[in-house]
């Protein structure tokens, strides 16, 4: 055992006699030393609950005969982050958690780890760590929020950033407003579409890493404690088994993760996760492997906010594993992956049933025959950019409009919120990429604006920053390259007409090439100055959006 390394031994009395000081007995070190990565804290919904996923963790591991430690990660909520410089410091956290992650682990010697994720980087950050680490590891996220319910519908996170705009263009009041406040969030976890934490979520149980049902019991649910005991047990069985993450994080658990994000209409951040984990295990990704993928895949959920259906009732119809088996119908899932179940993804399949076809759609008859995200490239982005066309409206897939452009996520609010965008525009939001924010901010207030004021079948919205996992309409995010790295949409111009077209993968701004050429040599590169500490180390070391904005060898 690796823990071994730091306890037996005449060399090693003094290791041992700081685990005396921590109170640990004989018998506890004579047993494998297991690491609970647990993400509590008092300020993110998603995770103020989690000290009592740690502790069915920690019985878990204590019951299967191991010895359970308990150490942190940080976590921010993009919620309470967004629309302000806060959300600058949201995806940066996912490398700082990964990072944090290996440091704890390799310095004290653990023999495995349970990871206590559930919001939305530190669910990445951890599965980065688990890869880079391949210690024995079992993943037991927080689980989703109860739906809201208001006016005898059930609302979500999504909902209540649209009240503000629907309040902002008068169609509500200050009561309903009010009322919306109260009602949208009524429980503890993560927000309760499928929105970028339950996204990951379910797709760490595609991958393998999590146990089923990690992805969809509700954080209130006492059978999400009974999982994590089933985790902190699980664990000790990779542990005897030698079974580590690099086994289980292979090239087809990746593809399977892709296609079940296409079926299940996951948030376009995946698009960043997915390339990142992939990373960290050796495995390539490459953006249009999404098209090719979705070409085959059928969008069979229609979640939040792209429907009228939340995670509670995804678990009630049977939660990712029914999904995974209406996939297995056509071939689209490689079954014989190992899982941390110690067995193949095929085992927990065939249990699996779709207990309700109006929420898991059958795979004969699905909400579209292609995937929820979409890659368009053009020249607008040559190296890709992403959109969540399972949540854009018919009338928007194919569209031309002229551009109105903002070199921040403050100017475009500003100019929605003031009536300056009509029916027909694209708005343009640049300089929020990963480098030139710094950050890659997520834009939830300006497209939850535009939806709120009834525009979301109507207005286009670009930008090379990103979207929260509950935005919908025609956002088109992770343009790349990004502005500050001198992409195209650095030099695009109010009025300039910009195509888009998600069927045919396509997105061109309609200006020739010699006025390109000349924009370019006369309109300079906006950068941030005055940046200092994380900000500053990530603007310099950041990669582009389509390369997952993984930390790479960029210093300029």
């Amino acid at each position: 055992m690796v823990k071994d390394t730091l306890v037996n031994g005449f060399p090693n009395a003094p290791h041992r006699s700081l685990y005396n000081a921590l109170g640990l007995t004989a018998e506890e070190l004579s047993r494998p030393l297991v690491g609970i990565v647990s993400s509590y804290n008092e300020i993110v919904p998603g995770h103020m609950h989690l000290d009592k996923i740690t502790e069915a963790v920690r019985i878990g591991v204590a019951m299967a005969g191991g010895t359970p430690i308990v150490f942190p990660a940080i976590a921010v909520c993009d919620g309470i982050a967004m629309g302000h410089t806060g959300m600058k410091y949201s995806l940066i956290t996912r490398d700082i958690i990964a990072d944090s992650t290996e440091c704890m682990a390799l310095a004290h010697g653990f023999d495995g780890l349970v990871m206590v994720p559930n919001c939305d980087k530190n669910v990445p950050g951890l599965l980065m760590a688990a890869a880079r680490l391949n210690l024995p590891t079992v993943f037991v996220s927080g689980g989703p929020m109860l739906a809201g319910h208001l006016n005898g519908k059930k609302t979500s996170l999504s909902s209540m950033f649209e009240a503000v705009g629907a309040y902002s263009a008068g169609k509500i009041g200050d009561e309903d407003l009010r009322r919306c406040e109260e009602k949208t969030c009524p429980t503890c976890g993560s927000c309760s579409g499928m929105y970028t934490a339950n996204s990951m979520n379910c797709l760490t149980e595609v991958l393998g890493m999590g146990l089923p049902g990690n992805g969809t019991i509700p954080a209130v649910y006492s059978a999400r404690l009974q999982l994590a005991k089933h985790a902190g047990m699980q664990v000790m069985e990779l542990i005897r088994k030698d079974i580590r993450p690099r086994d289980i994080l292979t090239p087809a658990a990746i593809r399977n993760a892709l296609t079940a994000d296409m079926a299940l209409g996951c948030s376009t951040n995946s698009m960043l996760h997915l390339p990142a984990i992939a990373n960290e295990c050796g495995v390539a990704f490459d953006l249009d492997m999404a098209n090719a993928v979705s070409e085959h895949t059928p969008n069979l959920c229609h979640l939040a906010p792209a429907g009228p259906t939340y995670m509670e009732d995804l678990d009630e119809a049977g939660g990712v594993m029914a999904v995974l088996k209406e996939l297995m119908k056509k071939d689209l899932i490689d079954g014989t992956v190992l899982t941390c179940t110690g067995k193949p993804l095929s085992e927990s399949i065939e249990a699996a049933v779709n207990k309700d076809p109006s929420v898991i759609h059958p795979i004969d008859a699905p909400f579209s025959p292609t995937g929820g995200i979409a890659v368009l490239r053009g020249n607008l982005a040559p190296d890709g950019c992403v959109v969540k066309r399972s949540a854009v409206a018919k009338e928007m897939h194919v569209h031309t409009g002229p551009a109105r452009v903002y070199d921040s996520e403050e100017d475009a609010i500003a100019a929605i919120y003031a009536g300056k965008i009509q029916k027909g525009d694209v708005v343009v939001i640049r300089y929020e990429g990963p480098a030139g924010g710094p950050g890659m901010r997520e834009m939830l207030s300006p497209t939850s604006a535009i939806a709120g004021m009834g525009l979301d079948k109507d207005v286009a919205l670009i930008t090379d920053g990103r979207f929260s996992g509950a935005t919908r309409g025609a956002a088109i995010g992770h343009v790349s390259p990004e502005a500050v790295r001198g992409g195209l949409i650095a030099y695009v111009k109010d009025g300039d007409p910009i195509a888009i077209d998600i069927p045919n993968y396509s997105i061109t701004l309609q200006v020739d090439d010699e006025e390109i050429a000349c924009r370019k040599a006369q309109t300079p590169i906006l950068k941030k100055t005055g940046l200092k500490g994380a900000l500053a180390r990530y603007a310099k070391t950041v990669s582009s959006a389509d390369r997952g904005a993984i930390i790479n060898e960029f210093t300029e």
